[in-house]
């Protein structure tokens, strides 16, 4: 975790810079209280700037007090002002950002009286519980984990040290949640897995969904994203999975080490996907598929074959005006006749 003497009234420009591992170039002394984009930034504002052969005005422009720039770039700062050079900008704003924000999850350790706890759940001593949580029987909360209010945590589960549950999340009955995760508002792990069985008169036969779901260390969830329990096995989410917001993660899934996944995907039962994947938003991938690792699919492509090979991926048409496309598609058409 990065560390500034007394964060809360800011932070010197040289303490960054040691801190995310930047060369330092100008008023070393500059303090910033705080991150804002380069067009509003102040005086005491942390900004910085990926491409400036891009955007050459942005700097001179801006009245940031210290600005973090690619190392390499040809630019001296102006007086009262810092520059840090980073070999990779945007990780050292991703570091800075969470200097800034550490406060934003911290919690008083405790159970609050309006929460419900089974007496053969465990909740660690430094662990903070909210109004309105229930946890049931057997459950375990580890050291500095977080509650939130009205989250609801089934029969046998864990929430591994560290993880930060925000207001509203189910976990049912036997879901594991590894160490530091955090997951959003609304999001349900381990809801049924999609199964039944046709019958000869049409109807359908529930299948009981007898897994559960694992879920590893480091893994973030975004708001009302969806996972479901196995049918026979778990559901498996690997250590530093980044998953969006209003995903749904079917019966069965497999999902690879820091692989990251964009709103609005949808993976159906049993689909492995390897590690270190990026799938872009409103992608589809059908069930029993397999996805090798090092593969990044485009936004709202559907995949209905196994990936073997490490790439990128894409499908689907860009849209255009309505005429134009009816007529490519009468084209396609006639084509087909």
């Amino acid at each position: 975790m990065l560390q500034c003497s007394g964060t809360e009234r800011g932070c010197l420009a040289r303490e960054l810079a040691q801190q995310l591992g930047g060369r330092l170039a100008g008023d070393a002394d500059c303090r910033v209280t705080g991150l804002a984009p380069l067009a509003s930034a102040t005086s005491t504002d942390l900004a910085f700037l990926i491409d400036p052969q891009r955007h050459p005005e942005a700097l001179e422009q801006s009245a940031a007090g210290v600005v973090l720039v690619p190392e390499g770039a040809d630019l001296e700062p102006e007086a009262g002002r810092a520059l840090i050079f980073l070999q990779d900008v945007y990780r050292g704003y991703a570091g800075a950002s969470r200097l800034f924000g550490a406060g934003r999850r911290a919690r008083a350790a405790g159970i609050h009286p309006a929460a419900v706890v089974d007496d053969a759940a465990r909740v660690a001593s430094d662990a903070h519980v909210g109004p309105g949580a229930i946890i049931g029987r057997g459950s375990r909360v580890g050291a500095g984990a977080v509650v939130e209010a009205h989250c609801v945590l089934g029969a046998g589960v864990v929430v591994g040290a560290g993880s930060f549950l925000h207001p509203r999340v189910t976990l049912l009955d036997g879901v594991q949640v590894g160490e530091r995760c955090i997951l959003h508002s609304g999001c349900v792990i381990g809801a049924d897995g999609f199964g039944f069985a046709p019958g000869a008169t049409g109807d359908w036969e529930k299948i009981e969904q007898l897994g559960a779901v694992v879920i590893g260390s480091d893994v973030e969830i975004g708001a009302n994203t969806t996972i479901d329990r196995g049918a026979l096995v778990d559901t498996r989410v690997g250590n530093g999975v980044k998953i969006d917001n209003l995903v749904h993660v079917a019966h069965n899934v497999e999902i690879g080490d820091h692989t990251a996944i964009a709103g609005c995907v949808g993976i159906a039962g049993s689909a492995r996907i390897g590690a270190h994947c990026a799938i872009g938003g409103g992608a589809g991938i059908l069930g029993h598929l397999a996805i090798a690792d090092h593969v990044t699919i485009h936004a709202m492509t559907l995949v209905t074959r196994s990936i073997e090979r490490a790439g990128q991926y894409a499908s689907g048409v860009p849209h255009q005006e309505a005429r134009l496309w009816n007529r490519m598609l009468a084209r396609l058409r006639r084509m087909a006749r």
